[in-house]
């Protein structure tokens, strides 16, 4: 048997565009509208069966809480100043590294 060795070069990883990044945030917030919402359509209907004697509030009200909380969670991945207790510090104020 012979032995081949591959002298190739570290290769730098291919650098993402920003579209790209919008897009898979998009993409994760639309799953995660379906899922949330879906869980709270699916809690909605438990409830309404075995509480409410099959009344439709109840369904549309945990599924508009699973909406809710998917589109604050999209709203802090787009826009990170959102989250709590965080500070985005100017550029002038970060110390820089040697």
């Amino acid at each position: 048997m012979s032995s081949v060795l591959s002298t190739s070069s570290p290769t730098t990883p291919a650098p993402i565009s920003s579209d790209s990044i919008v897009a898979k945030k998009y993409d994760r917030c639309l799953a995660d509208l379906l899922v949330k919402s879906g869980i709270g359509f699916s809690v909605g209907v438990v409830i309404s069966v075995l509480f409410f004697r099959r009344r439709a509030w109840p369904i549309s009200f945990t599924t508009g809480i699973g909406a809710g909380i998917a589109y604050a969670d999209c709203d802090r991945s787009f826009n990170p100043a959102r989250i709590p207790g965080t500070r985005i510090l100017p550029s002038s104020a970060v110390p820089k590294s040697s």
